[in-house]
């Protein structure tokens, strides 16, 4: 596709610029929510949104969708959700012959709207989904569309109905990016945009297959020794009673983050690199990622919960 690595991170940087000016037309501000959106998928790796109703969360994965030329498909996720509705189901066709239908889970951009609104059993069918990048259904596997990502949503207020999902199963998520309400003036923006007669059309800039050139050009990213060190270093920090475990990790944690995370800092880091214009990451690049990496693998016991000292304090403290 390029001829050297060299011109693909130089695309990269342009198509990330690209992408940032068409999402723009339609989402006002976010601009670290967006970017770090990006690069997630850039890495191969799902996102977790956290925020409250009416923060665009679902009209931001849908421009992104359509920014990258990809399917995309939107599941409402409910308490009476069934893994056959997200998966697929086997049905008898007219000629007395099992037929496989596929389910919503069979794009390239999966929203998962209100993740947590639906039971365990649902939720894990699409967690296999997102590990294994295929499904299973009757006995017969079914290999997933590529590139493959899932979006979800979760509204932090409400937890009335809700089935808040497992540690093992939100370690499935690269990031979990909480989104704040605009400022005055973004929120004035929105008004305006939203409340005159606009058609705004968001162009494709990118497909599937430069996406997936990029996700492997990533990869090749050289890492020098000293930010793999930081970054296990840092991971290492938040276990509790452990060798290398932080005082803080051991006042304020009932668990610490697990392999995973050094994994998706470093990839995150690589990402970050390229589309700063770097062809190597540095420490900075390891701490750009740090939070959306461990906010979700980190658990407070109750003297961190009695003190209001929040995941996010203890690790940008670490």
């Amino acid at each position: 596709m390029y001829s050297n690595d060299v011109e693909g991170a130089k695309a990269l940087v342009q198509k990330y610029e690209s992408l940032k000016k068409e999402i723009g037309k339609v989402i006002v501000g976010q601009n670290e929510v967006i970017h770090n959106t990006i690069l997630s998928i850039f890495c191969q790796g799902h996102v977790l949104l956290v925020g409250v109703p009416g923060l665009a969360k679902t009209l931001l994965i849908n421009t992104i969708g359509q920014a990258l030329g990809l399917s995309f498909s939107r599941i409402q996720f409910t308490p009476d959700l069934m893994p056959s509705d997200i998966v697929g189901t086997e049905i008898l066709d007219e000629a007395r012959q099992f037929k496989f239908v596929k389910g919503p889970v069979f794009a390239n951009i999966v929203l998962a709207d209100e993740i947590n609104r639906t039971p365990p059993k649902t939720q894990a069918a699409l967690l296999e989904a997102m590990q294994e990048k295929n499904v299973t259904v009757s006995g017969k596997t079914y290999k997933l569309s590529e590139p493959f990502f899932v979006l979800a949503t979760q509204n932090p207020i409400e937890q009335e109905g809700t089935y808040p999902l497992p540690e093992a199963q939100l370690d499935r998520f690269m990031f979990n990016l909480m989104l704040d309400y605009p400022t005055y003036e973004e929120e004035i923006d929105v008004v305006k945009n939203t409340t005159a007669a606009k058609n705004i059309k968001v162009e494709a800039v990118m497909n599937a297959e430069e996406i997936m050139y990029f996700q492997q050009l990533v990869r090749r990213v050289p890492v020098p020794d000293n930010v793999y060190e930081y970054a296990v270093s840092l991971v290492s920090k938040t276990r509790p009673n452990t060798e290398r475990a932080h005082q803080l990790a051991n006042k304020y944690l009932s668990w610490g983050a697990g392999p995973r995370a050094s994994q998706y800092l470093i990839i995150g880091a690589k990402a970050n690199a390229l589309m700063s214009g770097k062809f190597s990451p540095d420490i900075e690049d390891v701490k750009k990622v740090a939070v959306p990496v461990l906010r979700h693998r980190l658990v407070r016991n109750y003297t961190a919960q009695a003190e209001g000292v929040t995941i996010d304090d203890i690790i940008n403290k670490l």
